[in-house]
């Protein structure tokens, strides 16, 4: 099925590319948020074990895909600016659930800091709040990489670390994607990374203690960058938390091969899909270093 396309005027500033997949048995809605450098064909495996069960919204942040051409790209947007951005299509779609795959985390944890009322629950999928050895290595490289705009080098970037475990065609589809952006978008990037390594690390967390709804991480074995068990560090901040680790699988979960897209599948459905609990699945010691990781 076909989605319904539009683009939102969100309070007069962004122009938002949106897209709506419509289940007329649904009673539910759930909105996805996209990871760096992506679009909403991003999510095309996931999209498929979800619509069958809820109406989807999925968008391209102001900068990205085809939300492009709405609107000017004169500065970087904040990650403010991508929470107050998703809390509005939030009210406009009538959304209940909210999914959110790795950079879409940041926004995503804000917004649900300001309880959206509409809410219910929400899936936060390879994200972490710890900036790891591997994760900042990977940083640092991207920085330079994005302030020369040097998409190819990007790609190549991206392809040998958080999607080495992709299949060949997924990264020649990244490497095409990526190393055709425009400017501003690597531009983009290398603003948002430079916030997230400089903000304060305890204030953030600290802010994210508001959230009340209950939340499901997902996270891959071997996805050493945004790292299972980092993730766990939520419990001591999160009143309402649960833990997937997805089994022989990298960064990119259910792109990666037809098992994960499987685990992904049970889990999210099985989280979603459940009366909500308020007991946390795991307590972790808190670790002095936190940040919230691409």
């Amino acid at each position: 099925m076909k989605p319904a396309i539009a683009v939102v005027d969100i309070h007069r500033t962004f122009k938002v590319h949106t897209e709506f997949y419509a289940n007329p048995s649904a009673r539910k809605t759930i909105i996805l948020i996209n990871g760096s450098l992506a679009t909403t064909a991003a999510f095309a495996q996931t999209i498929k074990y979800l619509q069958p069960q809820f109406n989807v919204v999925l968008y391209d942040q102001p900068y990205a895909g085809q939300s492009k051409p709405h609107n000017s790209h004169t500065r970087p947007i904040s990650k403010e600016d991508e929470a107050s951005i998703l809390l509005e299509l939030i009210e406009q779609f009538q959304a209940d659930y909210l999914m959110s795959f790795s950079w879409g985390g940041v926004a995503a944890m804000l917004a649900l800091a300001q309880r959206p009322a509409r809410i219910e629950k929400a899936v936060i999928t390879s994200f972490s709040p710890l900036l790891n050895e591997p994760m900042l290595d990977y940083l640092e490289k991207g920085m330079v990489c994005l302030q020369a705009t040097d998409g190819e080098q990007v790609g190549q970037l991206v392809n040998s670390t958080i999607g080495k475990y992709l299949p060949s065609l997924f990264k020649r589809y990244n490497q095409r994607h990526i190393s055709r952006l425009d400017r501003h978008e690597y531009l983009q990037m290398y603003a948002h990374i430079n916030q997230v390594v400089h903000m304060d690390n305890h204030c953030q967390m600290e802010c994210l203690a508001a959230i009340d709804i209950p939340l499901l991480f997902i996270n891959g074995e071997h996805d050493e960058y945004t790292a299972a068990q980092d993730v766990r560090v939520f419990a001591e901040y999160l009143s309402d938390c649960q833990f997937v680790t997805i089994n022989n699988a990298g960064h990119f979960l259910d792109m990666e091969h037809k098992g994960a897209w499987l685990q992904s599948q049970t889990a999210l459905l099985k989280f979603l899909q459940a009366p909500a609990r308020s007991s946390s699945s795991f307590r972790a010691a808190p670790n002095p270093q936190h940040a919230i990781a691409v």
